[in-house]
């Protein structure tokens, strides 16, 4: 699933092309065709993200929301646009782009009051410039839930998945397994702006690299890291490896239904 960068980047790819244009909105898959008749010809007037949900604003107060899920993907293109096939979702299009939307979980036209009963139900979001990271830390200063999972509960933090919830406990010496509460507030405070610099950086690249610049395999001259999500990373999906800082193997169990993966030696703290 992925993690709110990539949901960020795309309100920022959608804005590129589309604001304030008036929008040819098409279904071709037609589960939002009654949607897109009342869309089409209308123009974009914002495009907003929260965690891993898109929002997309046609007039004033019109709004698609979108969540990828598992299976969900987004295509851009340049005009003209090909034909489409029928497993896309949702295309939107103009002069000079078109854009696919095929396999979301969500795909819906809601109202405003619709739009913040979504957004009220999230945690703060780290690459937001109204999130506040207090609210989080009151719900998990409470919490005898493992720091691990209280990181991917949405209803916490908003936008954390797996890569940036393994990578910032160990960026921070943190054991995946210690109780939300306790977790210091500087230690909170630290795992926060942590991850408001991981995830601006992976909106302007597009990627996750969550090394730092004395472990990359430049400075350590190791092989770079090879794997379909792309990014150099400490602990994720790097099971049985040797750790990059103290050698000893990473470790992964599932949590919450989630593989995690974490270093025993260097996330004892």
């Amino acid at each position: 699933m992925p993690e709110g960068h990539t949901i960020h980047r795309l309100a920022q790819d959608y804005a590129t092309r589309f604001l304030g244009t008036n929008v040819h909105v098409t279904s071709p898959q037609g589960k939002f065709s009654d949607a897109a008749d009342l869309l089409t010809g209308s123009p974009l007037t914002a495009t907003e993200a929260h965690g891993k949900h898109l929002f997309l604003r046609f007039r004033d107060s019109a709004h698609v929301h979108i969540h990828l899920g598992l299976f969900g993907k987004v295509t851009f293109g340049d005009a003209p646009a090909p034909p489409p096939t029928d497993t896309v979702r949702l295309r939107l299009a103009n002069a000079t782009s078109y854009v696919d939307l095929r396999g979301p979980t969500t795909c819906a036209l809601i109202t405003d009051a619709e739009k913040q009963a979504v957004q009220a139900r999230l945690g703060p979001d780290p690459l937001r410039t109204d999130a506040d990271p207090g609210q989080a830390y009151r719900r998990i200063s409470r919490s005898r839930t493992t720091i691990a999972a209280l990181l991917m509960d949405q209803k916490v933090v908003a936008g954390v998945g797996n890569v940036y919830r393994a990578e910032v406990l160990f960026r921070h010496g943190i054991d995946p397994y210690r109780p939300g509460r306790d977790i210091t507030p500087a230690q909170w405070q630290a795992i926060w702006t942590d991850l408001v610099a991981l995830m601006h950086d992976g909106v302007r690249a597009n990627r996750i690299d969550t090394v730092r610049p004395e472990h990359t395999p430049e400075a350590m001259g190791r092989p770079p890291r090879v794997d379909d999500h792309g990014g150099e990373v400490y602990v994720y999906r790097r099971a049985n490896q040797p750790c990059h800082l103290c050698g000893t193997g990473i470790r992964t169990a599932e949590l919450a239904a989630r593989n995690l993966f974490w270093c025993p030696t260097c996330q004892r703290g």
